[in-house]
């Protein structure tokens, strides 16, 4: 897989720097190499929509989820261990540039991949890292393992939110935190890492810049921190960063006059072009929490929620498809993307730009 892996981003690195002006199958791959979505099913074909979006759309990674959030009830994607190796490995085989197959895997409150499913449950971060590093190490080992042998290569995991608010309702009362002490959440997190890497799993440390603070749940809607957060809360991202060990970081969906006057992180350039690549140094990939959470859903439109993550400096549009619900996402994504480029809104560079990135990172896997 690494040698394919490294061929494919030798050859598109090869293509990319070629001046000549129509490039349209090129540009849609590295449209498609910059969505990642989720579907409904737990099987699927040659004639099911995300595998003609695989195929057509040259779709980047997938989510998986064992729960509807849009009905409310039934499972999704996630049955068995059996099943989700078969479905996977279904996925990818339709895949000429290998997927990031992808899952929240935090422990306690926050994973997907459950004990009534066959699977191994960790505790929660809190919990972890009170009980000491021997503990986060074994629980990392655990949740790499049990990725890696189905098939997932990627976890939305560390939360690396400082406790600010241990009363947050998306972070706190979850006990997603691993302390209230940034020193210690950059601790733990950089050891969960390291067993995942160990796994050949990929990590994301969520949510920048900081969701820890926060009194309201952005799935709900715009969340404003400007009067809670503080700088103390880049601590775990600028000590993991400069510790070279920094897979990709997702942005959280909040507002920060501070940062920025006008926009969300997950919008906003001053945020993830200026702070966090320029100030932190963090040339790796970024991707936006859920796109159809309320706090970007109901605030933007659409087309102008991607045009302002892509021009902020993000990667990856994740459209988890399960708190809303259109069959059709990726292909109106894509669409949307295309649109832009093809009418002088988003230079090519700039998704030349994250595809690069997109495409070393993947070369990274086992």
């Amino acid at each position: 897989m690494r040698i394919r892996l490294a061929a494919l981003l030798l050859l598109a690195l090869c293509l990319l720097p070629c001046p000549t002006p129509a490039r349209a199958a090129d540009l849609d791959a590295m449209i498609g190499q910059m969505i990642l979505a989720g579907f409904r099913g737990f099987s699927v074909n040659r004639d099911s929509t995300i595998v003609r979006d695989i195929r057509e759309r040259h779709l980047g990674g997938i989510i998986l989820f064992d729960y509807d959030m849009f009905w409310g009830n039934g499972r999704r994607n996630i049955k068995t261990k059996t099943q989700v190796e078969k479905l996977i490995a279904d996925l990818q085989a339709n895949a000429a540039i290998p997927l990031f197959m992808a899952v929240d895997q935090e422990g306690g409150k926050v994973q997907r991949l459950k004990k009534e499913y066959g699977f191994h449950e960790t505790p929660s971060a809190a919990d972890l890292c009170a009980g000491g590093e021997f503990k986060v190490r074994t629980a990392g080992f655990m949740v790499g393992s049990t990725l890696s042998s189905v098939g997932f290569n990627l976890d939305f995991a560390p939360v690396v939110d400082v406790n600010v608010d241990p009363d947050s309702p998306a972070i706190g009362r979850l006990d997603r935190s691993f302390s209230g002490d940034p020193e210690q959440v950059a601790r733990c997190a950089s050891i969960f890492m390291g067993e995942l890497h160990r796994a050949g799993v990929l990590s994301c440390l969520k949510h920048f810049p900081g969701h820890g603070s926060a009194g309201t749940d952005s799935h709900k809607g715009l969340t404003d921190v400007t009067g809670t957060w503080s700088e103390a809360e880049l601590i775990p991202y600028r000590e993991l960063i400069q510790g070279g060990k920094v897979d990709m970081i997702m942005t959280a969906h909040i507002f920060n006059a501070h940062l920025d006057p006008k926009y969300p992180a997950t919008l906003s350039k001053k945020v993830i072009t200026d702070l966090l690549r320029g100030q932190l140094g963090f040339k790796g990939v970024v991707v936006t929490d859920d796109m159809n959470m309320g706090a970007i859903a109901d605030e933007y439109g659409r087309r102008e929620a991607i045009r302002q993550a892509i021009e902020a400096g993000a990667d990856i549009l994740l459209f988890g498809n399960n708190l809303a619900y259109d069959e059709h996402i990726v292909e109106k994504v894509h669409a949307t993307v295309r649109s832009l480029v093809d009418d002088g809104t988003i230079p090519e560079a700039r998704i030349e730009q994250s595809y690069e990135r997109i495409m070393r990172l993947k070369a990274s896997l086992k």
